[in-house]
């Protein structure tokens, strides 16, 4: 069927609402119209994830109820005989508290029980719940720190993780036998309610996983005595961190936190951040204006969903920097072992779990603690399943300590499978603390450690290519990488190239070739004899192709010195690429 064959039967479906059907009939540009048919809204390993609007490459109640009523009778032919609950958690963004009705409407109606929380909540609650009620799955409606323009739809397997490749395979086998929405099944909530069928959920959860972040603090003793010293600024850019987060750190005794009011509301349409990311340092111009007055010893902010935190310290000059999530990172697997070692409560059999696009400084760092790092595809979803591992399979005998990835997720504990602002908020505020009883802040801890481990330094460079012409540049670019022959840059010999698509690690040298043990992805990565190296994927949520660059050096002005130079050849190389 064409776009405009699709567009068409929208328009005349009698189960299509009049508002859709009037949003569709005031469209009067054909790509625009083209962009919103010429396919259907791609279910992946995310779940969905797209701009709100009438359409089948849209975001709306109708796209939701497909995927929700595929993922039922997916439910139900893997637990046939069993009894199948759901738990349902939204964020602030717009039409999230809608669209997490419509999926609860949907499941009803195919007699799997509901457990919707009655108000929004951070996508790691969502994790939580689905273990600790026992659910088989879970669903979060969020499209984490994308524009005001997005929502998203995140499926959850019962172990709490994110579903990975083959689960996804499975459900959209069952989402694309559905032709018609009339085979999507639907019950009223109130009668789903007296059915038994649909439970809101609160408190009565918020309080068991409160209790069980707060037990994740290493130094018990000197949060008990020196929380309320620490003075924190706290943004949740309109998100749903707000509470949770000031409740954690309120019980724990940290009494200084002042929140950003012009930012403290959960609002979607995000009026103080264009972009809602704690990735982008505009977000905290209002609290690095409150600053000049409080002067606070930490700022952090949260984004919409509560998964991904940025934390801001002041530097030498004065001035105050947001961190990279990988010296977020850095930071914090220091602080997590190093600490963990001094009370000799570091187990022999530790892991750290990092992905592929993170920076290898924590690989030094691990060494000296005597800690195994494993790598894992770029995607919180695979540190949660190796967490599922270690537990499930206890020969594997690994003990998880920490996980984060470059782009500001951060997890500790297992009861949790996905990364969580909230508890990455608790252990940073105790690092800022121990820090400060040591007349440091964190900018100067991390400089200590550079000092120590070297100077790495990261970047992530992302080119926006939207729309199906934008689709078809990126994948001809991977392919041109793919098969590119360069043998070094800047006469720095590439050593190993790594092609996560075939499952093959190259080495150039010796045209020695390895099979890589992760699951198959779009992903090419190369590693240069000073050990530089850089990333080229396809963003699985966004229409941007992304590269990750990382440089060693002797000082931080020398690791800058040669990030400058690095990624001007590698983007040549990839604008190259998209050229092609």
């Amino acid at each position: 069927m064409t776009f405009k064959e699709k567009y068409d039967a929208w328009i005349n479906s009698q189960l299509i609402d009049e508002k859709t059907k009037c949003e569709l009939s005031n469209i009067k540009d054909k790509e625009e119209i083209e962009d919103r048919f010429y396919k259907e809204l791609v279910f992946g390993t995310g779940g969905l994830r797209g701009i709100i609007g009438a359409g089948s490459n849209r975001m709306n109640v109708y796209t939701v109820g497909k995927a929700t009523e595929g993922l039922a009778r997916y439910l139900k032919d893997e637990y046939k005989g069993e009894n199948i609950s759901v738990s349902i958690a939204y964020d602030s963004r717009n039409m999230s508290e809608e669209f997490a009705k419509a999926a609860a409407r949907t499941l009803c109606a195919n007699g799997i029980t509901v457990n919707l929380f009655e108000s929004l909540r951070p996508t790691p609650m969502l994790s939580f719940t689905v273990r600790e009620l026992e659910s088989k799955g879970g669903i979060v409606i969020t499209a984490s720190h994308n524009p005001k323009e997005y929502n998203g739809y995140k499926v959850y397997g019962k172990d709490g993780g994110q579903i990975t490749g083959e689960a996804a395979k499975k459900i959209t086998s069952y989402i694309d036998k559905i032709d018609d929405f009339s085979q999507i099944k639907t019950i009223d909530l109130n009668e789903a309610q007296k059915k038994k069928l649909l439970n809101i959920i609160g408190e009565e959860v918020d309080k068991v996983y409160i209790e069980k972040v707060k037990k994740l603090t290493i130094r018990k003793d000197l949060v008990k005595e020196k929380a309320k010293d620490l003075k924190i600024i706290y943004t949740p850019i309109h998100g749903s961190g707000n509470k949770p987060v000031r409740r954690v750190l309120r019980e724990l005794g940290y009494e200084n936190v002042h929140v950003v009011k012009e930012q403290e509301k959960p609002d979607g349409n995000f009026p103080t951040a264009e972009y809602p990311n704690p990735e982008e340092p505009k977000v905290f111009d209002i609290a690095i204006e409150m600053a000049k007055e409080i002067e606070p010893d930490l700022i952090f902010g949260t984004d919409p969903d509560c998964d991904r935190i940025g934390v801001v310290v002041k530097g030498k000059e004065g001035n105050f920097r947001v961190l990279s999530g990988n010296q977020t990172g850095i930071l914090l697997t220091h602080y997590i072992l190093s600490s963990l070692n001094e009370k000799k409560e570091l187990p022999k059999n530790g892991v750290v779990i990092k992905t592929i696009v993170t920076t290898e400084m924590v690989r030094k760092i691990a060494q000296e603690y005597e800690t195994e790092i494993m790598d894992v595809l770029t995607g919180f979803k695979y540190i949660g399943e190796k967490i599922k591992e270690f537990n499930k399979e206890k020969e594997i005998n690994k003990k998880y300590l920490f996980g984060f990835e470059e782009s500001f997720g951060y997890l500790a504990g297992e009861f949790v499978r996905d990364k969580d602002a909230v508890i990455a908020a608790t252990l940073i505020c105790e690092m800022a603390l121990y820090y400060k009883t040591k007349g440091m802040n964190l900018y100067e801890a991390l400089v200590e450690l550079y000092e120590k481990y070297g100077f790495y330094k990261e970047e992530l460079v992302s080119i926006t290519l939207k729309g199906k012409e934008g689709q078809e540049k990126i994948f001809n670019a991977m392919e041109h990488l793919r098969h590119c022959m360069k043998a070094s840059i800047n006469e720095i010999p590439i050593q190993k190239k790594y092609d996560y698509k075939s499952s093959i690690e190259k080495d150039i040298s010796n045209i020695d070739e390895k099979i890589i043990n992760l699951p198959k992805s779009n992903v090419l990565k190369f590693v240069l004899g000073d050990g530089s190296w850089f990333v080229v994927r396809p963003s699985g949520t966004e229409p941007k192709i992304k590269i990750y660059l990382s440089v060693i050096g002797n000082s931080l002005e020398n690791s800058n010195k040669n990030m400058g130079i690095f990624k001007k050849s590698v983007m040549n190389l990839v604008n190259e690429a998209l050229e092609s």
